[in-house]
């Protein structure tokens, strides 16, 4: 895989720990050094407006806050985004994003003050018609065929870099509809993950309708959500999904598959989409 598309971790995406290991009933005679993942408090500003404060590793934040920006309806368009620049605070980062003046004015009309735990989506959504929010409904396109959708999800598991040191990320990858691995990126939370690739994806001259995105969790309506609002018509998780989650994926013509592992899956919407 081109290393541009699986980012090294860096040493500001993990941190080293002393830990007493216990092997078989029996705790170890003195501590050894091991490497756990970061969080941080990731403030997201629009037009020099606090929106939402998520924890997540601080990596690939220019791809969070355009992803993000992107699966939320903040913005249509990449082109929407005039800037990013991330700001380093004493006690967490703040992401500068500038859009433009008509996304800028219609945010305006749905703040949205959320304070999210790790791998929470939903903290602080202040109307239900927030959480299922109206989104286009993808675009149909040429059927994957099932194995390249289960090559596609163990060859993930041999590109998540930092949950290999931490175990405790989630990753979020790309695949063509060969089952090639394109784009990877991880988080501690599995919505960070996603909105990361989504920005990554945004940036790169990849047909996301062609092809897959394939996540190392449950799939949540949220995670269907966005990737519906992304155009991307292929959503696998290696866990189950939940009811409204297959209730969206329905409705906006992506394809849910879940326990993708090994040579299983379980198909729950919109089979057409999955060759045999």
């Amino acid at each position: 895989m081109d290393r541009m598309y699986r980012p090294a971790p860096s040493r500001a995406d993990c941190a080293d720990t002393a830990v007493l290991r216990v092997r078989g009933g029996t705790v170890g005679a003195a501590a050894q050094i091991d490497r756990v993942a970061e969080e941080t408090p990731v403030a997201l500003e629009y037009n020099g407006i606090s929106h939402a404060t998520m924890l997540a590793t601080p990596a690939d934040l220019e791809d969070f806050a355009l992803g993000f920006s992107l699966t939320e309806g903040i913005v249509d368009r990449p082109a929407d985004v005039r800037g990013i620049e991330v700001v380093p605070q004493f006690n967490g980062i703040v992401v500068q994003v500038e859009i433009s003046s008509a996304c800028a004015a219609r945010l305006k009309t749905r703040r949205r003050a959320m304070a999210g735990r790790t791998g929470c989506g939903l903290c602080g959504v202040e109307t239900l018609s927030e959480v299922l929010r109206q989104v286009a409904t993808v675009a149909d396109a040429p059927a994957v065929p099932l194995p390249a959708v289960l090559r596609a999800m163990r060859a993930m598991r041999g590109s998540q870099a930092l949950h290999d040191i931490t175990g405790a990320t989630h990753a979020a990858a790309w695949a063509d509809a060969d089952g090639q691995v394109q784009l990877v990126r991880e988080d501690v939370g599995r919505h960070n993950a996603l909105d990361k690739l989504v920005g990554a994806l945004a940036r790169l001259p990849i047909a996301r309708h062609d092809g897959m995105v394939l996540v190392s969790s449950r799939a949540s309506f949220e995670m269907v959500q966005k990737c519906a609002a992304a155009g991307i018509g292929i959503l696998a998780a290696v866990s189950a999904p939940t009811a409204l989650a297959i209730r969206v994926a329905q409705n906006t013509n992506v394809a849910l598959l879940g326990f993708v592992r090994n040579a299983d899956a379980a198909i729950y919407s919109h089979p057409e989409r999955i060759q045999p």
